[in-house]
């Protein structure tokens, strides 16, 4: 049995918020229904790169789930839709805030249909405010939520995390209230809508940025790799490359002195204590790069290891997806999609004890479920499948 075994989830969700999202339900054992047009599908099935033809962009996000292709334009998909909002437990959709509703197919308009149903709709904006029609995607809200404005080597150079974190911070947050929505069914017998805005999750994980400046008024600015608040916690060169280390209290600044064989500045006025190591961050880079760049990144992360110095080296994809405690935690898994063969993906991040959550099935080709779904969950028949084919509304 998996956590989340029993639930029925209608993804009508397009490219990574929302998708994200819905995967992690099906690596939870929740029957995943993803929702797409019959012209093409999700956007992501046409974003490169591709194996034998199919997108890997799309397969890393949609494995485990069911694909249904449903046209909402025409009157009998909006009806073949509520049916099966009628017998699910959750819905996420990540549509521009109104599109639902247009449709008839809003939360209000569901809720009819299915009382118990959660409505969780993850957008750019949110539901309410002034900009909740406007478009949005990772870029422009790492940019309007501050992230940019904190990140990179200096304040001139706005910079872009690596990653889509706001696309992602919105799936995750999009995950836990919908399944904090889950439990309050539990006691009320009501579902209720889940308003998650992309803008709303990156204001949320700023972070110190955020409490910094209401405290003190001041305007945090990107500082390269280095914390604001802790010292040594950067960046060091080596022989070689470089390394991060991360020095949290005073008894590890004494143990990394002891390493680099740097005793003398133990007692430092400028560094005994975290306050002045901060307050004096350019001399101390200075001296500490002095030392690592003696020798190579291996040599520094062996001898820190030995005393418990916090430390780890800067990998690439291809050593990242090598590492031993990568591939001891399962987050590289092999699946054997129909179409594009054996292929490996991300596992599953979280691990139970007793229910353990995986990576089941690969992504489904586009309608590969349509036929099974809409007889088994609606009672159609063959026949009746094969007018609905006809008149293109699957």
């Amino acid at each position: 049995m998996k956590p989340l075994e029993g639930l029925v989830v209608l993804d009508m969700t397009r490219v990574l918020a929302g998708p994200f999202a819905a995967m992690m339900f099906a690596d939870m054992g929740a029957e995943v229904i993803k929702i797409e047009r019959p012209d093409g599908g999700d956007d992501t099935r046409a974003y490169p790169p591709f194996q034998a033809g199919e997108s890997a962009y799309f397969m890393s996000l949609n494995r485990g789930k069911k694909s249904v292709t449903l046209n909402l334009k025409h009157e009998k998909g909006k009806e073949i839709l509520k049916s099966l909002a009628g017998k699910s437990d959750i819905l996420i959709e990540n549509f521009k805030p109104g599109t639902m509703e247009k449709l008839g197919l809003g939360y209000e308009d569901l809720r009819k249909v299915n009382p118990r149903l959660i409505y969780a709709a993850s957008s750019g904006f949110g539901q309410t405010g002034p900009y909740s029609s406007r478009p949005a995607y990772d870029l422009i809200i790492q940019g309007m939520g501050g992230m940019m404005s904190v990140t990179g080597p200096d304040e001139h150079t706005p910079t872009k995390v690596g990653s889509s974190v706001a696309d992602i911070f919105a799936g995750l947050f999009t995950t836990i209230g919908v399944l904090a929505a889950v439990n309050s069914r539990m006691k009320t017998g009501r579902g209720q809508l889940v308003d998650v805005a992309m803008l709303d999750c990156m204001v949320a994980v700023l972070e110190n940025a955020v409490s910094r400046y209401l405290v003190s008024g001041e305007i945090p600015h990107p500082i390269g790799n280095r914390h604001p608040s802790i010292s040594p916690f950067t960046t060091l060169a080596t022989a070689d490359g470089a390394m991060n280390v991360a020095v949290g209290n005073d008894e590890i600044w004494r143990r990394l002195c002891g390493v680099l064989g740097m005793e003398e500045f133990e007692r430092d006025p400028r560094f005994v204590d975290n306050a002045g190591r901060v307050a004096n961050f350019a001399a101390l880079k200075e001296i500490l790069e002095e030392r690592t760049t003696r020798n190579t990144t291996e040599h520094w992360l062996a001898a820190f290891d030995k005393v418990s110095v916090p430390s780890g080296p800067i990998n690439d994809i291809a050593h990242v997806v090598n590492d031993p405690q990568v591939l001891a935690r399962k987050m590289i898994v092999d699946v054997i999609h129909p179409v594009a063969g054996a292929m490996k993906i991300p596992g599953v991040p979280v691990k139970f004890s007793d229910t353990p959550a995986e990576v089941e099935s690969p992504a489904p080709l586009l309608g590969e479920h349509t036929e099974k779904v809409l007889t088994s969950y609606l009672g159609l028949s063959a026949a009746e499948f094969e007018e609905l084919k006809k008149d293109g509304v699957v």
